[in-house]
């Protein structure tokens, strides 16, 4: 039932529809909606999942009318925000800042947002406010709200936040937040931020007024992945929605990990060493084989590729980055030697990649103090590869995957014990990369498809990329953990390591604390040299400092 704000398989845009219609409209060159490259959901609504949006006040016809203007595909298209469905990719779920959150009453914990910090290493809907077309100043009212969790518009810019400046909020559905703001009449394109705090559908009605005309319409927006868009009626819901389509569930035989912790690690069993996956907390965990595992990196880990990252591919291009730091929603890949103090051994564990089956490119990396890439593990410029851990380690560091598809990734640990006992296994990992295939249909372990990887001997890079393979160590005078952001485009990432034998109290394996504004990421040391990383306002997962 609606609310009065009174104080108390997925479509993309990628599957395009032949336009069948398109008018010229005044002067202004704008497009009548009637088709364009976006997917098309339930009732004939346009499913907008990426690209620029400018939900523009006008002047049609004598009156006021609040419509879209869509640039998703090139041309711009004015659709009416009662016919489309606007999605918030899963990918959208990132870190709140805590202004942005105390500002609209909500929580500092992730939520899903269009506009955000990551709103530039993102495929997403970018949508904005367009005030010149009303013909003078528009007061922008939330009247109508219904949805699974609490929405709001805010304005926080990182230039904002270098002052220590609060955010301006906007209109919200919370209590204490403003239901209105007036949209200025020479605005050429307000870009708040966009939040949802829940996945699921919302229906935001608006009514716009200026120069004494009014308007009203209702925008359904579905966030996240828990409901298919191209399944939900537009506008005010006023027909059922339709169930969404039961997941397939895993195989006996298929254990499927779709987020969380997991390490791979190289575990002491009767004297000798395996590697398999420590799935969970340090204080609650299971061990698998990694023959019997398939490893899911769900849509929301889709990322643009930033500059500087070029081993990856063409800047802005798509990629699939598990970051160093965990995330919600997404897998959490670390490597762990806990099992085997150091010691028990003469020198380190040593993990090499010894090839990958797929469609793209699987890199391993993290970035030095200067932000500079440096790449252990990088199929795209040949294999084998090989990091190596000193005993009773547990890092984590960014990964990346080229395209969607599966992956086969054959691993051999090896170790020398202490007596001079060489001890090695070599495991086959399987990854399922986006949503084109259904993981629990994966056979795990080795298989026959084709690789995209180059089989080239690299050559040294001057970068620290490429065939690099740079010792990620730390030491046992480390403090401990460190979780920095990971994020595509940060300056400087690092990597997070937690060493045996150190000192200080953290939280669990796989919790979360929510840091405030100033507070350090702890120092690891990465190949002998320190780095060192603040991240502002953010989430952040930390370690246990013993394994």
């Amino acid at each position: 039932m609606r609310e009065a704000l009174t104080r108390g398989g997925r479509a993309f845009t990628a599957a395009a529809l032949t336009t069948t219609a398109a008018v010229l409209l005044c002067a202004a060159g704008l497009v009548v909606a009637g088709g364009s490259g976006n997917a098309r959901a339930a009732g004939g609504a346009v499913v907008l999942d990426e690209g620029e949006l400018d939900f523009t006040p006008r002047q049609v016809d004598g009156g006021l009318r609040l419509q879209i203007d869509d640039r998703g595909a090139g041309s711009t298209v004015v659709r009416e925000p009662s016919e489309v469905v606007l999605h918030v990719v899963p990918s959208a779920l990132q870190f709140t800042p805590d202004p942005v959150a105390t500002a609209l009453g909500t929580t500092n914990m992730d939520s899903w947002q269009l506009g955000g910090w990551e709103a530039a290493n993102i495929f997403a809907a970018e949508p904005g406010w367009k005030g010149t077309e009303a013909g003078g100043d528009t007061e922008i009212t939330l009247s109508g709200f219904e949805g699974p969790g609490v929405f709001g518009l805010a304005t926080y810019t990182r230039e904002i936040d270098s002052v220590n400046g609060p955010a301006i909020a906007h209109l919200g559905s919370a209590e204490g937040v403003p239901r209105s703001f007036t949209l200025a009449g020479d605005t050429q394109r307000l870009l708040p931020v966009w939040q949802f705090t829940a996945e699921g559908v919302y229906r935001l009605t608006f009514t716009v007024k200026a120069g004494g005309a009014t308007d009203t319409e209702t925008l359904t927006v579905v966030v996240g992945d828990d409901v298919d868009p191209s399944t939900v009626p537009p506008g005010d819901g006023t027909t059922p929605t339709p169930s969404a389509s039961p997941t397939a569930t895993p195989t006996a035989t298929t254990h499927v990990i779709s987020e969380g912790h997991v390490d791979m690690a190289a575990r002491k069993v009767e004297g000798a060493l395996e590697f398999q996956l420590k799935e969970g907390s340090e204080l609650d965990h299971t061990w698998h084989e990694p023959g019997g595992v398939v490893l899911h990196v769900r849509p929301a880990a889709k990322r643009k590729i930033p500059a500087g990252y070029d081993f990856l591919g063409t800047p802005g291009d798509a990629v699939w980055w598990l970051p160093l730091q965990q995330n919600a929603g997404i897998v959490w890949p670390g490597w762990n030697t806990g099992e085997f103090p150091r010691t028990d051994l003469d020198g380190k564990v040593s993990f090499r990649l010894d090839s990958v089956q797929g469609p793209g490119n699987v890199a391993m990396f993290y970035s030095d103090s200067t932000g500079t890439p440096v790449v252990p593990l990088n199929s795209g410029d040949g294999l084998p590869d090989t990091h190596t851990l000193a005993g009773g380690t547990h890092a984590h560091f960014d990964w990346a995957f080229s395209a969607e598809g599966v992956y086969r990734t054959t691993f051999t640990v090896s170790a020398t014990l202490a007596d001079g006992t060489r001890v090695d296994d070599t495991e086959t990992l399987v990854w399922v990369v986006g949503d084109d295939t259904d993981p629990s249909t994966v056979t795990p372990g080795t298989g026959d498809e084709p690789t995209a990887t180059p089989t080239t001997t690299p050559t040294a890079s001057a970068s620290g990329t490429g065939s690099a393979t740079p010792t990620a160590t730390a030491s046992a005078s480390a403090s401990a953990s460190a979780a920095a952001s990971g994020s595509p485009g940060a300056a400087a990432s690092g990597a997070a390591v937690s060493v045996e034998g150190a000192s200080g109290s953290l939280a669990s394996t796989g919790a979360q604390v929510s840091t405030v504004a100033g507070i350090a990421v702890a120092a690891l040391l990465m190949g002998g040299g320190a780095v060192f990383l603040v991240r502002r306002r953010r989430t952040t997962d930390r370690e246990e400092g013993t394994l």
